[in-house]
């Protein structure tokens, strides 16, 4: 999860997460020294899972979902002739799909980026949700070849965008969905033998 703002009671009494601050930076860096040491001990994690807040500019505020796939809005270098949001010399698509193991969970796709998005600029984007650390955290895993499930709610919907009181907020009121999501993915990813099935990341090292 990105803050502690978003960490409330009910998910408070469920889990212990990485707090990884805000942005595609900080998610980076916290990501993958926590997962070095994980590893390091011999404690590699059957999968990762992107808790948290999204803004929409199509999704209800209070909603929430499984991510089918993550793009990265801030890179653009088209210029060289590479496709807008592919990173270059990768070889990884616009969208890297991720893992969702929850059949009644409704699925959108995700945006990362490093700026705050109002309904003005929620028009532009193409995918569902916007966050800021998803897609850096996906890269993380890729690298360590660990499968990751995204849990997003919206925290600021087409019919009401909030500024930062708001937001917190929001989040707070989120904090019961969030929990039931993360229950029932759980859950099933405890009675599989395969823990995430689907998705693989070897070719995107």
């Amino acid at each position: 999860m990105a803050t502690q703002n978003e960490y409330g009671p009910k998910l408070q009494s469920i889990i212990k997460p990485l707090i990884t601050g805000v942005g595609p930076i900080e998610a980076a860096i916290s990501t993958s020294i926590f997962l070095s040491k994980l590893v390091a001990d011999g404690k590699k994690p059957d999968y990762v899972i992107s808790l948290g807040s999204a803004a929409s500019g199509k999704a209800k505020t209070g909603t929430v979902w499984q991510i089918s796939s993550v793009t990265w809005r801030d890179m653009d270098a088209t210029k060289f002739g590479f496709e807008k949001g592919v990173t270059p010399f990768t070889d990884q698509p616009v969208a890297i799909p991720l893992c969702t193991p929850a059949v009644d969970l409704p699925q959108a796709s995700l945006s990362t980026g490093s700026n705050v998005l109002g309904p003005e600029d929620l028009e532009g984007i193409a995918a569902d949700l916007v966050d800021m650390e998803t897609f850096a955290i996906t890269r993380v895993c890729q690298r360590f070849q660990i499968p990751i499930i995204g849990i997003r709610a919206v925290s600021d919907g087409p019919e009401k965008p909030v500024d930062l009181g708001g937001w917190d907020q929001q989040v707070a009121m989120l904090d019961g969905v969030l929990a039931d999501a993360i229950t029932t993915v759980s859950n099933l990813l405890s009675e599989k033998a395969t823990p995430v099935p689907g998705v693989t990341h070897e070719k995107y090292l």
